[in-house]
This record gives structure tokens, C-alpha cells and sequence, in this order.
């Protein structure tokens, strides 16, 4: 028993899908470009979605890469350990891959005790970026310019404090 239909309705799996659905035996009468063009258009929706995707991915990739080395180099720097500690890559743009990292300088819940944030930005080396200054905040503060203390490094992040 086969299951493509035959010229007279066949029998099977397929002979019960309407009429246009089913499989031709032979092409309609026609030059066929209506068909080349349909082809030609999925062919390039296609590729477009097939190179955003990829471009998506190896940004998302990218920033993961940084966003560990950030809080690796936040470790390292300060030779604290701990587990809750925050990246901000809006301070500075989105797209200016320089990030913000903030945690507590004293063993506590976060933002229960006074942080200190982290600029950093350039290339991940040996896992770690380049730390270009930084500032304290108070106790359960949110990062907001008027709270920031005791600014340190480049005259770029020291503008970020309050005066």
C-alpha cells in the first residue's frame, strides 16, 4: 500500500489532505517564477535570520566573557570573595563595554554594608580587566551620583561623583 495519493484520489495517508496540499504528480502550467521568487525570498529571510542570530549570540558570548572577568577582577582587587556582587553596563553606554561592579566591603546581605564600585573597562587578560577607578557608597544606597564617596583614578570616572 503506498501512501502517495494517485491520479485518482489514491488511498492513504495523504490522499485525505485537500487537493492543493497534496503532492503533484506534475508542475501547473506556467513559467514558474512565482515559485522562484517565493524561493528566492525565504532563501534571504532566511540568511537574515540566520546572521542576526549569530551576531546575537556572539555579543551575548562576548559580554559574558567580560561580565565574569569583571567580577573577577572586583575580587581580586578588593580580596573578597563574595558571591553577590553587581554589574552595571549602563553607567557608561551599552555599547561602550565599560562596566560598573559594585560590592560589600564588609562580609554582609547585599548593600547592607558599604560598597565600593569598580570602573573597568579594556581587554580580558589572564581573566581580568583594568580597574580605571571606582567610588564608595553608603548602606542600603542605590548607585546614584549624589551618594558616591571617596572617587578615585581617571579624571573619566572621578566626573561621575558628586562635587
Amino acid at each position: 500500500m503506498s501512501s502517495l495519493p494517485s491520479e485518482h484520489g489514491g488511498s492513504g495517508l495523504l490522499s485525505r489532505l485537500p487537493g492543493p496540499l497534496r503532492p503533484r504528480t506534475s508542475e501547473d502550467p506556467g513559467t514558474g517564477q512565482m515559485r522562484l521568487i517565493e524561493t528566492t525570498l525565504l532563501v534571504i529571510v532566511g540568511l537574515v535570520l540566520l546572521i542576526a542570530t549569530v551576531n546575537d549570540l556572539s555579543r551575548q558570548a562576548s559580554a559574558n566573557h567580560r561580565l565574569q572577568a569583571d567580577l573577577t577582577t572586583w575580587r581580586a582587587y578588593t580580596g573578597h570573595d563574595y558571591p553577590n556582587i553587581e554589574s552595571d553596563q549602563e553607567l557608561f553606554g551599552a555599547t561602550s563595554q565599560k562596566e560598573v561592579v559594585c560590592g560589600n566591603t564588609t562580609p554582609g546581605a547585599p548593600k547592607s554594608r558599604t560598597q565600593i564600585c569598580l570602573a573597568v573597562w579594556g581587554p580580558v587578560v589572564d581573566g581580568k580587566r583594568t580597574v580605571h577607578g571606582g567610588w564608595y557608597l553608603p548602606a542600603n544606597a542605590e548607585d546614584e551620583r549624589s551618594l558616591r564617596y571617596g572617587c578615585f583614578g581617571e579624571e573619566e570616572v572621578q566626573e561621575l561623583c558628586a562635587r
